[in-house]
């Protein structure tokens, strides 16, 4: 059929930019939070995360999800999980970029910044399989508690190979480590877990349950949580055993899921699994505590990677597209919208990336593992339940274009309320924040401390600070621990634009989120502020 008509008004594809350069949050916080000696290996993978390349695998993987083979053609047992090509790309480049290791093949300072920096920027490509990455990053710290098994695993977990075939761990270049620890009467309620793991010889434990959620299954080993005679103790559990035998880590079937969908998540049945135990036993918690707190990390690096990438879609569209005369990124009503966006997303970066610096400096200062252990919660809480919204919005302003598949804004939709249940619920979140306000009040003092030079410069913050210190002088309800977590959240992202944003940005924040001069909806921001320059800065300008 000969075409009807030239099309017009359309914007072209955002590919072939830099994803580092066009996000000046990220490279400011790079500099600032001590890791300026890996910007130009961060901006390869920006400029690598921009290609029309690397977008089609994103695209790709997400669109072939992995499907789960149980046995082979004679009936053998093999749980086995195939993945499309594109997958495998996306994490060889990943483990590729250190991504899973950096801070512990690199302990310099700003490690952990430099990593998270790079982890924000793959993620925007897709975020399935930024899920292995995180386990495997935040396994390392949980084994060195048991020196044996660091030995033997680090340096595979560690390496810059990315190995997908299943062997003993001696035989690979490189692994891959994940957890299973929800059930189906417990979920978060871990103590409540009934898988059981009983003594089988000299270091051995056979474990006997049934896992509800273990994500990407495919991986080399887990830590799983079980019943030892002690108590709830932490193993670690390989899918395949020293001698090449496949452990009896059987995968049942795989989760049809809302997002996430490149990535697998299975329910996984544990028949006499041979581990080994990680720590003490009957301290399996403790174990896997410092774990817990780098993946929760990664959700609040996650879910601002996820409203970053929104916000640039949202805002390419806009400058390309026209209506009623001018185009979108030029009328006062979408502009607000966009701008509000911005502001929320760029919160976000600053934030998470603060988070990230913390956790490079607490080794050796005792107020930031202080803050470390108050902002991560908090940050967890607030910017994971900001990324709905944010995506939401930002689909919205592409109209019908936007909720189309190829404009890739479904994808982003989709995958945004995940961050805010992996690694702890809201609930669960806020409630940790309640409990270290209440067992640690030196956490309380590095936040406050942290805010402090921000209040002679803006007088809401100062007012907000002054109200909030009030309200903590007595212990918190549990009831309002959600509503007291946000406050802690904004208050912390408002300090940080006030000290190192753009002055505009800065004083948006303050306006809408300080002192809640807005309306319940994206593009609600009151007068006065410079929305054109809030806008312009979050554009990315695509080659």
């Amino acid at each position: 059929m000969p075409p009807t008509h030239e099309v017009l008004n359309q914007p072209p594809p955002l590919a072939g930019y830099d994803l580092y350069d066009a996000d000046p949050v990220l490279a400011q916080s790079l500099h600032r939070e001590g890791a300026g000696w890996a910007a130009e290996q961060v901006r390869a993978l920006g400029v690598l995360a921009g290609s029309p390349e690397a977008i089609a695998w994103g695209e790709a993987a997400d669109a072939n999800p992995p499907v789960l083979r149980t046995h082979d053609r004679y009936g053998r047992r093999v749980d086995e999980v195939e993945f499309h090509p594109a997958w495998h790309r996306l994490l060889a480049t990943a483990v590729g970029h250190g991504l899973h290791a950096g801070p512990w093949r690199d302990p310099r300072p700003g490690a952990q910044v430099a990593r998270a920096a790079g982890f924000y920027l793959w993620t925007q490509v897709e975020a399935g399989h930024g899920c292995p990455v995180s386990m495997t990053f935040a396994a390392v710290p949980a084994l060195r508690t048991t020196p044996e098994l660091a030995q033997a695993w680090e340096p595979r977990l560690t390496a810059l190979a990315y190995d997908p075939v299943l062997a003993p761990v001696e035989a690979k270049a490189g692994a891959l480590c994940g957890m299973a620890m929800t059930e189906k009467q417990g979920g978060s309620d871990v103590r409540a877990n009934t898988t059981t793991a009983v003594p089988a010889g000299p270091g051995l434990w056979l474990l006997t349950g049934h896992k509800w959620f273990c994500s990407a299954p495919m991986s080399d080993a887990f830590l799983v949580l079980a019943q030892a005679p002690e108590g709830l103790s932490c193993f670690l559990v390989p899918r395949v055993l020293p001698d090449g035998a496949r452990n009896g880590f059987h995968l049942q079937r795989l989760k049809d899921k809302l997002g996430n969908r490149a990535n697998a998540s299975a329910e996984v049945e544990l028949d006499g699994a041979t581990g080994w135990l990680v720590g003490e036993a009957g301290r399996g918690l403790t174990a896997i505590l410092e774990m817990v707190n780098h993946t929760r990390l990664d959700c609040v690096v996650g879910s601002a990677a996820l409203m970053r990438q929104a916000v640039a879609q949202a805002t390419h569209h806009a400058a390309h597209r026209s209506a009623f005369g001018r185009r979108l990124a030029d009328q006062p009503l979408m502009a607000n919208v966009l701008a509000d966006l911005a502001v929320e997303a760029e919160a976000a970066t600053m934030l998470a990336m603060r988070v990230a610096g913390a956790f490079d400096r607490a080794a050796g200062d005792p107020a930031e593992a202080a803050l470390r252990r108050l902002a991560t919660a908090a940050a967890k809480y607030w910017v994971c339940k900001r990324a709905p919204a944010v995506a939401a919005e930002a689909l919205e302003c592409l109209g019908g274009n936007g909720y189309v598949e190829e404009s890739g804004m479904p994808r982003l939709y989709r995958e945004a309320p995940l961050n805010s249940i992996w690694e702890g619920a809201g609930n669960i979140n806020s409630l940790d924040v309640l409990r270290v306000l209440a067992r640690q009040p030196d956490a309380l003092a590095a936040l406050l401390e942290e805010i402090a030079p921000a209040r002679t410069a803006d007088p809401r913050l100062d007012r907000e600070a002054a109200a909030l210190e009030r309200e903590l002088a007595t212990a918190p309800d549990p009831a309002g621990a959600r509503r007291l977590v946000e406050r802690l959240a904004v208050l912390l992202q408002g300090a940080l634009l006030v000290r190192h944003g753009h002055p505009a940005v800065a004083d948006a924040f303050c306006a809408s989120r300080v002192t809640g001069d807005r309306g319940a909806a994206f593009g609600t921001l009151p007068g006065g502020l410079d929305l054109a320059v809030i806008v312009e800065r979050a554009t990315p300008k695509a080659g």
